[in-house]
């Protein structure tokens, strides 16, 4: 009996000290709250580095993770709205909030801007580089089948009827820098939870 008593208290405790690292209830995405940094990534306090060396040991600034933030906003809940210049992308919640992730975009050259809808969804996506992109890089392949090594990662928003996708990558050490041919890359947590919470006709409004 004491035992069981003594297992009772201990379960107690560890319900407790659990609680307390759990947002309460329905109120978990409040403004300042942050997600745990996606598997792979250390955090660092300085500028994040870019070094292939470090794919064991990625480092990126915790500006970056994924968090709930105070957004005001025209927009309706559900909305993508993708801060380039900042490096932002906000899923708009509504009430003056929003959850932002960090993302890696155009490089100079390549930027655009517009207001589209997410018209398809994948998971590992396969990657078919366009003619334009073939032209500048003749060595890529021609197709590459979707899985860990896939430049687009986990998965794949489909913008408009562009060429650009909003998706994961294998490279995480490139958020928060503008890397890419014109895509919005995500970390392959942050592209996985993203895809979770969006439906096929989201509004997409890229600044």
């Amino acid at each position: 009996m004491i035992g069981m008593k003594t297992a009772g208290k201990g379960l107690l405790a560890l319900v407790i000290s659990l609680s307390t690292l759990l947002p309460a209830g329905a109120a978990g995405l409040q403004p300042g709250w942050r997600f745990a940094p996606p598997p792979g990534v250390t955090i660092v306090s300085g500028q994040p580095r870019h070094a292939l060396a470090l794919q064991a040991n990625t480092q990126v600034n915790p500006i970056y993770l994924r968090q709930v933030v105070r957004y005001a906003s025209n927009e309706r809940a559900g909305t993508l709205v993708v801060d380039t210049r900042a490096h932002f992308l906000y899923l708009v919640l509504g009430d003056g909030r929003a959850l932002r992730y960090g993302i890696g975009v155009a490089k100079s050259g390549f930027e655009w801007s517009g207001t589209h809808k997410v018209t398809r969804k994948a998971e590992w996506p396969g990657w078919t580089p366009p003619p334009e992109m073939l032209r500048r890089r003749p060595d890529l392949p021609r197709h590459m089948e979707g899985g860990p090594n896939n430049p687009l990662g986990a998965r794949a928003l489909y913008i408009g009827s562009t060429l650009y996708r909003i998706h994961g990558t294998n490279e995480p050490w490139s958020i928060g820098q503008n890397v890419s041919s014109g895509c919005i890359r995500m970390t392959n947590a942050d592209i996985i939870d993203l895809y979770g919470r969006v439906p096929v006709n989201a509004k997409v409004v890229v600044m």
